[in-house]
């Protein structure tokens, strides 16, 4: 009988997957606090399988190659477009068929937070994982898009397997391998989503870096993006060596610094 426990002991047990047993138990307790402990239990348990139902739709593209034959699928995305300093990051990972990290998802949904967290997560669990970097001079000689194709380039040459099929966040890449441009595939796959994350955070903590020898531009805040206090050391100090010249403002504003 659960009556004969405390509602706070009710709680504990709740976060520690309960049997079967003792939830029917549970809802023959007829204490306020009991039935709210069974509520508030039960609403946990509706939004884990909403998102597991959700997880598993952003597993389709992937799942669907699996079925055909092709058992090494990677995502691939990128971070750092639209910066005036730094590289552009891309990441390509290839995830297990039993993958589960519910949480995974769009890099720009996710707090700073989560996406350390997950980083983690998902290089001890991902069959293989591929950076590539293309540096402010590559962007300025070649275009940002162009840099961003080379740097997914090389995420996918990184990579210790080699996949038989490609999932890219709309765009393409020289490669002979068949890929997928799907757009807004970091929310529509799970295998781009985690690529995302792992773009993403390689490309903060090199930015964090990058503070410490330039201090004065808040590189850890703002990722190089053209914040108040950027413009502001960009007008007191002018531009870095990391800084993209062909980029406004600084193409019109400080080009004579550069």
């Amino acid at each position: 009988m659960t009556s004969k426990l405390t509602i706070s002991k009710i709680k504990t047990i709740l976060k520690q997957k309960p049997s079967p047993e003792f939830i029917k138990k549970l809802t023959n307790d007829q204490r306020k606090g009991a039935q709210a402990q069974l509520k508030s239990y039960l609403r946990r348990l509706d939004k884990i399988e909403k998102r597991k139902v959700l997880f598993e739709e952003r597993f389709s593209f992937e799942k669907e190659y699996w079925n055909e034959g092709f058992s090494y699928v990677a995502g691939i995305d990128e971070a750092g477009r639209g910066p005036l300093a730094g590289p552009v990051v891309a990441a390509a990972v290839i995830l297990p068929h039993n993958f589960d990290l519910l949480e995974v998802n769009d890099s720009k949904q996710l707090s700073a937070a989560k996406r350390e967290y997950l980083y983690g997560k998902i290089l001890e669990k991902a069959l293989a994982v591929g950076v590539g970097f293309a540096d402010n001079k590559l962007i300025d000689e070649i275009n940002i898009y162009q840099a961003t194709r080379s740097a997914m380039k090389e995420a996918v040459a990184a990579l210790t397997i080699r996949p038989q099929q490609l999932i890219i966040d709309a765009m393409q890449i020289e490669t002979e391998i068949p890929q997928l441009k799907l757009i807004k595939a970091d929310a529509r796959s799970v295998s781009v989503a985690a690529a995302s994350i792992i773009a993403k955070v390689s490309r903060d903590h090199l930015m964090s870096y990058y503070d410490t020898l330039y201090p004065a531009y808040d590189f850890k805040d703002n990722k190089g993006y053209g914040t108040a206090k950027h413009l502001g050391a960009l007008a007191a100090y002018g531009v870095t060596p990391i800084h993209r010249k062909t980029f406004e403002p600084i193409k019109s504003k400080f080009a004579e610094e550069a």
